[in-house]
């Protein structure tokens, strides 16, 4: 057995030890509304802390007092930092994807992919390079191991059981990867990631979003056989067709066994807008973290509040559902997913902050 069919990429509903995160700091695009965000990462960290170790990422030893002031003393005291510079605060696109042993389900490597910050349009060298310094740090303890490969974790869905879902604007993009063909691009997926298919969708957009479409934005699996996906309103002329085209598509695929899938519908907000430049943002509840007994979405002052939050609850009957301030978040194209990373049981070192007993594999 190769060593790409004997490990496989992990399901973020699997156990978790950690969530890899970058605190915003002056020198990141935050500058201009840092106050504001550092409010949402305090909301977001202290969430993250009732089921998951923070590993926070933090500018140098001044941004680490100033994080841990901001922070209750109960949430503080179960994080971990480490300072090191950083171009932006995406940990989902440049953070490391888990690859599990195929037959224990045990997880067995990070992977280190090329992110060159969406397709050359920002400065990425330091975001690139954070996984090597953890790694170099002796931070994480699983194997990590570099490929020359342009893959942004929040352009990827999978299964758990060798499907993957991802988005031919994204892939596809001739900024990334330019020296392949897009068959070559499904065998580099198929080969690292260990799956044995991809779904491709060709449609689905969110106005403002200049990730090219991630997949994390607009359709989700949330177990083997169900998918969650955003949808507009037919008033919505931006979105309302794209959308409608993308459901159109998650409807006539099929599960590993011929299967349709369970497709669960999750109505992006109502129009959201940048209050500096009067630009609409990406507003997408679909940008929820899944820890081990709890969902991280975001919430946007609007009317579809309420629906997100009871349809979350009832597609994930055994975890709690909290939703935390998305406003800001969005006002740089991202939110609680976009932000942070998963790391599996057994990736940090036994002298950091330990999981809460939910996170044990």
């Amino acid at each position: 057995m190769t060593k790409s069919n004997h490990y496989l990429m992990r399901p973020e509903w699997a156990a978790q030890q950690a969530v890899l995160l970058a605190w915003p700091h002056v020198s990141t695009d935050w500058a201009f509304c840092l106050h504001e965000i550092n409010q949402t990462y305090v909301e977001l960290v202290s969430a993250i802390s009732e089921a998951a170790t923070p590993l926070v990422l933090c500018q140098n030893a001044d941004h680490q007092a100033q994080i841990i002031a901001s922070l209750p003393s109960s949430v503080s005291a179960k994080c971990h930092f480490e300072q090191m510079p950083y171009n932006d605060t995406w940990c989902r696109d440049y953070g490391p994807v888990t690859l599990m042993d195929r037959t224990t389900g045990t997880a067995a490597q990070l992977l280190d992919f090329s992110f060159t910050g969406w397709g050359n349009k920002y400065e990425a060298q330091q975001d690139n390079a954070a996984n090597h310094i953890l790694a170099e740090r002796q931070r994480l303890r699983l194997p990590l191991q570099t490929i020359a490969f342009d893959l942004e974790g929040g352009g990827i869905e999978t299964d758990g059981i060798g499907t993957l879902l991802t988005t031919q604007h994204c892939f596809l993009n001739s900024e990334r990867n330019p020296d392949l063909t897009p068959a070559d691009i499904e065998i580099k997926l198929k080969q690292h990631l260990g799956v044995d298919r991809v779904l491709w969708l060709k449609h689905g957009l969110l106005v403002g979003d200049d990730t090219d479409s991630h997949v994390d934005n607009l359709a989700r699996f949330i177990n083997e056989d169900t998918i969650i996906y955003a949808s507009a309103e037919p008033d919505d002329s931006a979105h309302y067709q794209p959308l409608q085209l993308m459901a159109e598509e998650l409807r006539a695929f099929r599960t590993k066994e011929g299967k349709p899938y369970n497709l669960v519908s999750l109505p992006i907000p109502s129009v959201q807008i940048d209050p500096t430049n009067g630009n609409r943002l990406p507003g997408s509840y679909v940008n929820f973290l899944i820890l081990n007994d709890l969902v991280i979405a975001s919430k946007f002052n609007a009317p579809q509040d309420a629906t997100a939050e009871a349809t979350l609850a009832n597609v994930f009957p055994d975890k709690r559902i909290k939703m935390i301030d998305g406003t800001q978040l969005i006002r740089q194209f991202g939110g609680p997913h976009c932000a942070t990373m998963q790391l599996p049981p057994g990736t940090l070192p036994e002298n950091l902050p330990s999981a809460p007993e939910s996170a044990q594999e």
